[in-house]
């Protein structure tokens, strides 16, 4: 293997700081001489130009995904006995953060298409504690969002949009995070917009829910040492509000290129594979490139052996986690789910992917795929 293929990774981080190590750097020296680290300039500036990014009214900066998605539950009021529905095909996070607040989640099976829940299996699932959808945008592609808030609507519930891998995704002209009542996102550092340690950011376009998010991520306090509710410790750190407001700005043009990287991969790899598809009217921002086979460890582990990276996003969905074993849920609950996660398979995909790379890539798979398809 030469050396132009040695090692290469699913994101390559040092790359992209490389990259933007001058104007981080510039950024992070401003934050030092301004003697401001919690909730400072840097902060309110990203507040704002994120949440005009993603087309919401306010925007909320905090500590992680996790914390976003805990406090948009809390915000809107949701705890012991309620219920909130979601998919099993996502991240621990999703469905952590709705037991953290002492509610149940009650998942319901996945579109096998777009890997997002499927709204037609939404109202079966309903009941008189059901309280709000949490909608995963999957790998950056956008959910349902017309059909899902169509059913919201009908039933009184409220809808959260767990956008952590979606910034910059649209769904019919909206962009996801200002479409539901809020949004969650998440800047850790392998995201498609990611800060150089933890980061998380909430979206909204109603003012009572802003006031009350920035209150809970600050201790429940609106004025220093006067707390009205029991919030938490989840401040945006200031140093990384500069790191994002740096690559804020270089966030369109990275996605163009993670979308031509996702282009050449749906043109070239085999066809005896399934690759992802777009539907009409959603986008897809590529925070991970899908395949499905059936011998997709086979494939892994001949990758590894060829010097390149790949992952499985989710090996095991969330109903059958140990975590969850409270909840009573078995095997062939969600076959679709199920299914999906004995097959799939995720690429390297990232801005400063060479060809040169991606063709060695792509060589690599189709490879396999004449020899096991």
């Amino acid at each position: 293997m030469d050396k132009e293929h040695d090692s290469i990774p699913m994101v390559d981080l040092q790359a992209e700081l490389n990259l933007l190590r001058t104007p981080i750097l510039e950024m992070i020296t401003e934050v030092l001489d301004s003697g401001s680290y919690i909730m400072g300039e840097k902060g309110e500036k990203l507040e704002k130009l994120v949440a005009q990014y993603v087309n919401a009214s306010y925007g909320v900066g905090v500590a992680n995904g996790t914390d976003a998605l805990q406090l948009s539950l809390r915000a809107l009021n949701i705890g012991d006995g309620d219920e909130v529905i979601t998919t099993p095909f996502t991240f621990f996070a999703t469905g952590e953060a709705i037991a953290q607040v002492g509610a149940k989640p009650v998942f319901v099976d996945i579109d096998e298409e777009t890997y997002n829940l499927d709204p037609n299996k939404i109202e079966e699932a309903i009941t008189e504690k059901t309280k709000s959808i949490i909608v995963v945008h999957l790998y950056g592609k956008a959910a349902r969002m017309e059909e899902i808030m169509d059913i919201a609507k009908l039933n009184n519930l409220r809808v959260i949009e767990d956008a952590c891998q979606a910034i910059g995704t649209e769904y019919s002209g909206e962009r996801v995070g200002s479409i539901g009542d809020i949004g969650c996102f998440s800047f850790f550092p392998s995201k498609n917009l990611g800060a150089l340690g933890d980061a998380g950011f909430i979206t909204t376009n109603q003012k009572d829910t802003y006031q009350k998010l920035s209150m809970l991520r600050n201790h429940g306090s609106e004025e220093k040492y006067h707390h009205s509710s029991i919030g938490m410790n989840s401040r945006l750190d200031e140093i990384q509000a500069a790191i994002l407001l740096v690559k804020l700005y270089y966030l369109d043009i990275f996605l163009h290129k993670r979308k031509e990287v996702a282009k050449k991969y749906t043109e070239n790899l085999s066809d005896l594979l399934k690759k992802p598809s777009i539907p009409t009217g959603r986008e897809h921002t590529f925070h991970q490139y899908c395949i499905e086979l059936d011998k997709r460890d086979d494939l892994s582990e001949v990758l590894k052996k060829n010097g390149v990276a790949s992952a499985i996003y989710y090996p095991v969905p969330l109903h059958l986690q140990k975590a969850f074993a409270y909840l009573n849920y078995r095997k062939g609950d969600f076959p679709i789910a199920e299914n999906i996660a004995g097959k799939i398979l995720a690429l390297p995909i990232f801005p400063m992917l060479s060809y040169q790379q991606q063709d060695y890539i792509i060589s690599i798979i189709n490879t396999f795929m004449l020899s096991n398809g």
